[in-house]
């Protein structure tokens, strides 16, 4: 998973985990991302630290929910996920330059109130707005291991 695809993948997991009355495991929550198990564990720790996820080990284990999709911004979620979404690279290859130093100014200020708004933009949005969007009836099921 790229960097900067952590915060869709984590939403997108989520909005799965709320169709599910039992907890799902790592691996269930990787097929619907996409990815590795072990990148979902990764990913979702800070989740769980956060109080938004909880996990449970052992058989019949695995993530739930740990609040109301209601309770739950997009803010919240990417502040768990402890990364910048905007990420801009600047030049710093003359630290003595001033038209570096201006470049580089100019660019922190854009990418500082980029920044701002998408907070903003995200903390206006929760789970359940989200979840609300979409039509369930379209969205193939993991299977289910613990009632085969």
């Amino acid at each position: 998973m790229k960097p900067n695809s952590r915060l869709s993948v984590a939403l997108h997991v989520l909005l799965h985990m709320a169709q599910r009355r039992d907890p799902m495991t790592s691996e269930e929550m990787a097929a619907c991302a996409g990815t590795n198990p072990v990148v979902i564990r990764r990913t979702f720790a800070g989740l769980r630290e956060a109080g938004i996820v909880a996990s449970t080990k052992g058989h019949g284990g695995g993530w739930r929910l740990g609040r109301a999709l209601s309770d739950v911004s997009l803010a919240q979620v990417q502040d768990a996920l402890g990364e910048p979404v905007i990420v801009l690279a600047k030049s710093e290859d003359m630290p003595g330059c001033a038209i570096e130093k201006a470049v580089n100014a100019a660019l922190d200020e854009a990418v500082a109130e980029a920044r701002a708004l998408l907070a903003r933009k995200l903390a206006a949005v929760s789970l359940a707005d989200l979840f609300a969007g979409i039509d369930v009836s379209h969205i193939p099921q993991p299977k289910d291991h613990h009632h085969a």
